[in-house]
């Protein structure tokens, strides 16, 4: 991984610590290797959508949707999302407040964030992407051997096939393909 900043570094260790604290430590590898896939998709990438992508889930560190949401509606449903990005990209932009970051920063990264399940402008498409790439490499199995059983099949498969579906980059989509095969013959649908 690259030289990170002093203020990736402090937001690394707040998603990590937040996410502790949540009884989810293992939720951090995926964020890592988030980071990793963007920048294997964009090795420019800058400050903002590095601390955006190690920082993209926070939401999920503070709060969980209703299990009974997601049993009744799966686990894309857009209101919850539209929730999720939101609140995600605020509790970052006040915790880069706290540490007297860039104005100028602090905005890219909220616009970063409440973007990043949708995509939207070049930068929001590649964190998108290497979530899914992620996702595959570092969730799936989680999804199956825990969620399947719980919610069904096929509200999971649903959500592997978004998932693998919403990628706009062909080398990321090459990279997620035989984690989604596999996720989905493990599966068994």
């Amino acid at each position: 991984m690259k030289n990170m900043t002093e203020l990736y570094q402090k937001v690394e260790q707040f998603v990590s610590e937040s996410f502790g604290k949540a009884g989810k430590a293992s939720s951090v590898k995926h964020f890592e290797r988030t980071v990793y896939w963007v920048q294997q998709l964009k090795p420019d990438a800058d400050e903002a959508l590095l601390i955006a992508t190690i920082a993209h889930d926070i939401e999920r560190a503070f709060g969980d949707p209703g299990h009974s949401e997601i049993a009744e509606k799966g686990f894309r449903d857009e209101k919850y999302l539209t929730y999720h990005q939101e609140r995600g990209a605020e509790i970052i932009a006040d915790f880069l407040q706290q540490q007297s970051a860039d104005e100028k920063l602090i905005k890219r990264v909220k616009m970063l964030i409440s973007k990043h399940e949708v995509g939207g402008d070049i930068d929001q498409d590649v964190l998108r992407d290497a979530d899914s790439v992620s996702f595959f490499e570092n969730n799936a199995d989680h999804f199956v051997t825990q969620f399947a059983p719980k919610f069904g099949k096929e509200k999971v498969k649903d959500k592997f096939n978004w998932m693998f579906n919403r990628i706009s980059d062909e080398k990321a989509k090459k990279i997620a393909l035989p984690w989604y095969k596999e996720a989905i013959k493990q599966l068994g649908c």
